[in-house]
């Protein structure tokens, strides 16, 4: 009895053994990256004797019999198709198997671009703007970043691979910006990059945008914004009054002040001159079509001799 049992086990064992070989069949390579229009080519090798061996695809189809290695190829691939399947026949179980080709045909995307959304002209500063980068025909979406950047700083980046297709689309992502006047000029850009894995090509290939110039308005401010008192002996020729503000557009300037009219004219820096002595108020206004400041200069001529 116990003998006849270590046969069954025996037999048991033997069973499992085959049942466990597996497919035996091995693509070389596994996993293949190919640019739209490129050429591809992949073996399909079989470790153990066969009966047929061949490629199922909807293009390039193959078989041979009895030897061990078939090949699948295609001088330009343009057809987005299903992945090729490598099958065997073979003498001894498993006796019918298969192995799936992973391929990735990807394309770059035929243009990239970048525009301010419903809106056209200047920004004004602490205002809320919504840029949107779109990418024209490009595939597999799913292993596309779409990276954002401000000059060459880098400020956002979008992953797509929550998206299944692998035939080229078209996508867009946005952007909100609250600009202030330290964007005045700044080049905003976008970058589409495939990232294919390292069967893909090194770098990934990517397409960037033409960059957006934005333009910021924003009102007048003084870059000493306090009032100033000075100073001047009846023997000196004046103080100069420097009244120039940071604006855009750039603001224009009127005073009020015991200057003549035409001393009072759209002038940023001034000379009180010719003024008896005692104290006189000088206020300069800069002005633009977001706001106005003011800044009072008091000027105090002293006698000679004092």
């Amino acid at each position: 009895m116990e003998k006849e049992y270590l046969k069954l086990s025996v037999l048991l064992s033997a069973l499992c053994a085959v049942a466990g070989e597996g497919c035996s069949l091995e693509l070389r390579p596994p996993r293949v990256v190919v640019g739209f229009g490129d050429s591809v080519l992949v073996s399909c090798v079989a470790s153990r004797p066969v009966r047929v061996l061949g490629w199922e695809a909807a293009i390039g189809s193959a078989h041979t019999q009895r030897d061990l290695t078939v090949q699948w190829g295609v001088d330009s691939l343009k057809d987005w198709i299903e992945e090729p399947i490598c099958y065997g026949v073979f003498f001894t179980a498993p006796r019918q198997c298969e192995e799936k080709l992973n391929l990735v045909l990807y394309k770059i995307p035929d243009s990239v671009s970048i525009s301010a959304v419903s809106h056209t002209g200047p920004m004004v500063e602490g205002g809320q703007y919504q840029l949107q980068c779109e990418v024209q025909n490009i595939a597999p979406v799913q292993y596309l970043t779409l990276r954002w950047y401000r000059g060459q700083t880098e400020v956002y980046n979008h992953t797509f691979s929550d998206l299944t297709t692998d035939t080229p689309v078209q996508v867009s992502s946005t952007l909100l910006i609250i600009p202030n006047r330290t964007d005045d000029g700044a080049q905003y850009s976008c970058v589409a990059q495939l990232e294919l894995g390292p069967e893909g090509p090194q770098p990934s290939p990517q397409v960037k945008s033409e960059p957006l110039n934005i333009t910021v308005h924003y009102p007048p401010t003084f870059s000493s914004p306090d009032d100033e008192t000075l100073e001047v002996t009846e023997e000196q020729q004046g103080a100069p009054l420097n009244c120039h503000a940071q604006g855009n557009p750039p603001p224009e300037y009127s005073w009020a002040s015991p200057l003549s009219p035409e001393e009072k004219l759209g002038q940023t820096l001034i000379t009180s001159t010719r003024l008896p002595p005692g104290t006189h108020i000088y206020i300069c206004t800069a002005s633009n079509h977001l706001g106005q400041q003011s800044k009072e200069f008091t000027v105090k001529i002293i006698p000679k001799g004092v």
